[in-house]
């Protein structure tokens, strides 16, 4: 259409934007290793920038996919455009305006006028002032966008953009196209990050290696991964392009697969733990201990963990269960299992609230047992810590149930031969790590046998109360075996959770204040805000008065929150427990810690700002008793989005389920609460969506380590290189070869 008659395109001074002229290149041994700075129009200022989106090198660049591709039609004059509908448009600037805004949301606007040989739009950019430098009268834009009207023209507002060579044949932009759109920052936009991918993919594709064995990529009909990196950067169909992603997507899972198996190899040539054996006599006096019996859920859990202790091999099993499903018990009785053949055990929580409570249930159930034990948090007095150490340290200590500072290279354990860790995702990596490479250090450890290799190391157990979903735990956690305890103990009562808007709140509180007249207690939990305790602490404590005047008249309200003295917290939440408090104002300090049966009600305010699986948690504080409870989730938020999250609260107590949708929503890292799992972030790969790639991946795995345990075949030869670059430098692996 340009170039056919009124406009002619090829003559205007400035097609593209001008970039600083880039330094003298540097000669570079691996082209994929050099800095990104030395990529044409980069330079030091930018790749600064860049190193914020954790690009470094070309290799990163290259790597860099993106994380979606935007269909656009071939382009058409302006005068065709329809209201409201997508276009993709090719015109001249001919005048670009910039003005400050200070309304909220907003801080500027670029504004261009575009030509073409049919007509004029007006084209703006919020929010996107980097722009005022880059447009200049005469370039020759490509544009997509929605199509909108501003004084009887037509206005695309935040268009995507493409400069186009003047001296390019016009025939040669009248295509449709996947336009690739890359996660941009500040100054960075995805259009100038894809121009510097396309600047460095054609000299950074020949060094790239190929990972994958000749013999998967026939099998499962992969494309190569050169071909397939330069499809994701710039596909030609969207078929092409799902077989490069299925490909990139199937590497990642099939190299985090083969490194999990490779870990567990290790573990299994060197690693070598105390048999901890139990027998008829051992198990009968443990169960004693309990003024219960254990569920059948626990029984099979026991079976594993019990058939795991008696090998020499270091058990890591993960042991997962809901709030109040009976872990604890569980991995008590691992513990004096442990303590029956004179060996140490130690019990690591992420907090010490929560090491607090695990040794106040431990305190409860061995009481009158000779098994020596003790609690080790930071806030132990200097006095007690010391001895409790030495009395580890000398074999006097059975049992010792701390925080991660029993990680510290101080410690020492005469013979320790179990480690349980709860909540073990809240730890760091290299804490982790510490923890299932502990040594044994007393009578039997070091060196096992003649193999100078074999290391005596403790059994390694953990629990969590946030249900993993399958395709999490055979990554975050595939180095670990799973129990799962799936049945609540008898007596618990099912919570019936329910959403409530702001036009059903009345009848809600009159509910609450129904069931705290019948005898029954109630928690009002405040979600933190931001990542600030001292909002957190302003939200609870403004809401107090309201509720004790407003809500729930004549009640006896307490405040729990986490910024209390430990002595103010244990009395508040004694006076809970004995009932002297009707209804408990807290922040999310109640997740652990709380145990009273005698509450039946938990209302979450701004229910929409927690994870599914927090809440999940949350709302297993209610319902330990005989009593029915009820979980009222308070929330204004009209989007439907917000509403179906909470909705799937709502129908079911399935915490798998729940997670699933967590999983699918907020990602690995925020589901476990940190993104620093230790792993590589997935670039292509979903844990959601690619399932059945993620189970080839593993079958594939285990068949080639198992026909080649070292990678030590020449046709292994690139797997053995990339699993190096990839994982080399993350300690909860083990360095191939």
């Amino acid at each position: 259409m340009h170039g056919q008659s009124g406009v002619p395109l090829g003559r205007h001074s400035s097609s593209k934007p001008v970039q600083p002229q880039a330094a003298a290149p540097r000669v570079f041994a691996d082209g994929l290793d050099k800095p990104v700075q030395y990529v044409r129009g980069v330079g030091p200022h930018r790749a600064s920038l860049l190193a914020g989106l954790g690009i470094q090198t070309v290799y990163d660049l290259i790597h860099y996919y993106p994380f979606r591709h935007e269909f656009q039609d071939r382009p058409q004059p302006i005068d065709t455009l329809v209201l409201d509908a997508p276009a993709t448009i090719i015109g001249v600037v001919q005048r670009v305006r910039f003005r400050p805004i200070r309304k909220r949301g907003l801080d500027s606007s670029v504004q261009a006028d575009l030509m073409d040989a049919t007509g004029r739009a007006r084209i703006v950019w919020f929010n996107m002032a980097y722009l005022r430098d880059r447009l200049a009268p005469g370039q020759i834009l490509r544009l997509h966008g929605k199509v909108g009207v501003d004084r009887d023209e037509a206005q695309l507002i935040n268009p995507s953009i493409e400069w186009l060579d003047a001296e390019a044949d016009p025939a040669s932009w009248n295509t449709t196209r996947l336009l690739p759109v890359y996660r941009a920052c500040e100054g960075l936009s995805s259009a100038l990050i894809g121009r510097w991918v396309r600047e460095a993919l054609d000299e950074a594709l020949s060094a790239i290696d190929e990972p994958l064995p000749a013999a998967i990529l026939c099998d499962r009909a992969f494309p190569p991964r050169r071909e397939a990196i330069a499809c994701m950067h710039r596909p030609t169909d969207e078929t092409q392009l799902a077989a490069a992603r299925a490909r990139l997507a199937y590497e990642e899972l099939f190299l985090m697969q083969s490194a999990i198996a490779l870990q567990r190899q290790w573990s299994d040539r060197h690693g070598r733990a105390p048999q901890l054996v139990t027998t008829p006599k051992i198990d009968e006096r443990i169960r004693r201990r309990f003024p219960f019996a254990l569920t059948e859920a626990q029984d099979r859990a026991l079976a594993a963990i019990v058939a795991d202790l008696n090998r020499d091999r270091p058990m890591a099993r993960l042991l997962q269960g809901d709030v109040g499903s009976g872990k604890t018990v569980v991995a008590l009785y691992a513990a004096l299992v442990a303590v029956a053949n004179r060996h140490q055990c130690a019990i690591l929580a992420p907090t010490s609230v929560l090491a607090a409570q695990h040794f106040r249930n431990i305190e409860k159930y061995l009481a009158g047992s000779r098994v020596r034990r003790c609690l080790i948090t930071g806030k132990t007095p200097r006095a007690q810590r010391t001895r409790c150490l030495t009395e580890a340290a000398a074999g006097r200590m059975d049992l010792v149930v701390g925080t991660q500072a029993l990680l510290e290279e101080n410690i020492r354990f005469a013979s320790l031969g179990l480690v349980i860790v709860d909540e073990q995702h809240k730890f760091g990596v290299a804490q982790r790590a510490a923890m299932k490479g502990a040594r044994v250090q007393g009578n039997g450890g070091g060196q096992r046998g003649g193999d100078s290799r074999a290391w005596l190391m403790p059994h390694y157990l953990v629990m969590t109360a946030t249900p993993i979903p399958r395709t999490l735990s055979m990554t975050v956690f595939g180095d670990l075996d799973v129990s799962i305890i799936d049945k609540l103990p008898p007596g618990r009562q099912p919570i019936h959770t329910r959403l409530v808007g702001p036009s059903d709140e009345a009848e809600a509180w009159l509910d609450v204040r129904r069931r705290i007249a019948a005898g029954e207690q109630a928690y009002i939990v405040y979600p933190l805000v931001e990542e600030s305790d001292s909002l957190d602490l302003k939200a609870a404590t403004a809401e107090l008065d309201r509720v004790r005047r407003d809500l729930l008249p004549g009640a006896r309200v307490g405040l729990l929150h986490g910024r209390m003295k430990k002595n103010d917290k244990q009395k508040v939440m004694d006076d809970f427990a004995a009932h002297r408090l009707d209804a408990l104002v807290a922040t999310t300090v109640i997740e652990v810690g709380v145990d009273v049966p005698n509450a039946t009600v938990m209302v979450v305010e701004h229910a929409e700002r927690y994870g599914l699986s927090a809440l999940h948690q949350l709302r297993g504080r209610v319902g330990r008793g005989c009593k029915p409870s009820v979980c009222l989730l308070m929330s204004d938020s009209g989007g439907s989005t917000a509403r179906q999250r909470l909705e799937v609260l709502c129908a079911t107590n399935d915490g798998f389920r729940i997670a699933e949708e967590d999983l699918r929503i907020r990602g690995p890292g925020e589901l476990l609460g940190t993104r620093q799992h230790g792993y590589p972030e997935l670039r292509v790969a979903s844990l959601v969506d690619d399932v059945e790639l993620l189970m080839q991946a593993r079958d594939d795995a285990a068949a080639l380590l198992a026909e080649d345990p070292r990678l030590n075949a020449s046709a292994h030869a690139g797997l053995r290189a990339e699993l190096r670059r990839r994982f080399r430098d993350k300690v909860a692996f083990i360095d191939v070869g």
